[in-house]
């Protein structure tokens, strides 16, 4: 499989031969291959699939000063014969497209985010994990490319594609505290997007959390402070007797694509699954009645992560170290993944498996 629109420059080394994928430190590796396209006259141009390097950007670049960026994250997996493939290619390209216009930045056409994904997983998928919940995390962004001080949208952008092995992103539950000053989003802010920002916003207030020895941040709503959004990098879901509950999307929480697919599972499964508006005290209610039996965050990197704890106003609420639900659910989407699970939402899109890699 070759686009003959995308340019292509192979590395000088191939260095997948030489990794070791029994320690892989998220973050840290990437590929030896990453995609490039540049918007300049109106236009998506340049397509480039070229050995991964450091790039050139003058210091008056708009994106440093003014934040416009965005990324989204996807993985690719490989099943047991190895075949690699991709996860619901369409809900990522609707995402980033949705976080693009918020931000004022051209939308991606969908063969220039297709076609650059598709090329570049197919030519490095060598550097997919074999271990089972391990894959290729693959990061697609944007940013302003304009060198000019002055607040205004940018002329010209970069989109581009990175490729880095990852193992399991949680090795263990997770403990959350929900915020009791700072706030993640407000309706009508940013909240939706995929915005860097966001993620910069979130650094000190989880750094408090860390300091008072939890693990990461529960934000609750902008206006009373009471209603849950979500966590620092995933969704939230609760089992509260024999219902699945997570936070409705209003335009403030991220629709995660791992959070719809889970709910499509636990649907599929015949289970009761309510997104709605859902506050902290009926969260302390539910465990102080024993109604609460499960808690876990849902995201790419991820996938699922339990929850054993929850801080609000001092107090620790401490959830069974079991999760039936959670672990049934990450087996299904980690099995469908890896093909042996039926793909009976036709989430999955095969690529062509390289003689040599």
């Amino acid at each position: 499989m070759h686009n003959n629109n995308i340019k292509i420059t192979k590395a000088a080394s191939d260095r997948v031969k030489s990794f070791d994928f029994e320690n892989i430190t998220f973050g840290r590796t990437f590929t030896d291959h990453m995609f490039s396209a540049d918007y300049i006259d109106g236009k998506w141009t340049n397509l480039e699939i070229l050995p991964t390097q450091p790039l050139s950007i003058h210091p008056g670049n708009m994106s440093l000063h003014y934040g416009q960026a965005l990324f989204e994250g996807m993985k690719a997996t490989k099943a047991e014969d190895g075949t690699p493939y991709l996860f619901r290619l369409d809900k990522y390209l609707t995402r980033i497209n949705a976080s693009a216009k918020r931000l004022c930045i051209p939308e991606l056409p969908a063969d220039v985010f297709f076609g650059g994904l598709r090329e570049l997983i197919t030519m490095e998928q060598a550097w997919i994990p074999p271990q089972s919940g391990s894959a290729l995390y693959v990061r697609p962004f944007m940013f302003a490319m304009d060198n000019h001080i002055g607040v205004r949208p940018s002329h010209t952008y970069k989109f581009m594609i990175l490729a880095l092995p990852a193992g399991p992103y949680y090795g263990r539950p997770v403990s959350l505290r929900a915020e009791p000053t700072y706030i993640r989003a407000a309706l009508g802010g940013i909240g939706e997007a995929k915005a860097a920002g966001n993620y910069a916003a979130a650094m000190y207030p989880t750094k408090l959390a860390q300091e008072a020895g939890y693990d990461q941040v529960l934000w609750l709503d902008a206006v009373e402070h009471k209603y849950i959004q979500e966590v620092g990098t995933m969704n939230i879901f609760f089992v509260i007797g024999d219902k699945v509950i997570t936070p409705s999307t209003d335009g403030t929480i991220l629709k995660g694509i791992t959070r719809d697919s889970l709910i499509t599972i636990c649907k599929d499964k015949g289970m009761t699954v309510e997104e709605r508006p859902i506050s902290i005290d009926e969260i302390i209610e539910a465990h102080k009645n024993g109604e609460l039996k499960e808690c876990f965050g849902s995201g790419t990197a991820a996938v699922i992560a339990t929850v054993n704890k929850i801080g609000y106003g001092g107090t620790d609420y401490s959830l069974a170290e079991h999760f039936p639900v959670a672990s049934m659910l990450k087996d299904t989407i980690n099995g469908i993944r890896a093909g042996v699970i039926e793909d009976k939402f036709n989430w999955l899109e095969a690529l062509p498996i390289l003689t040599t890699a």
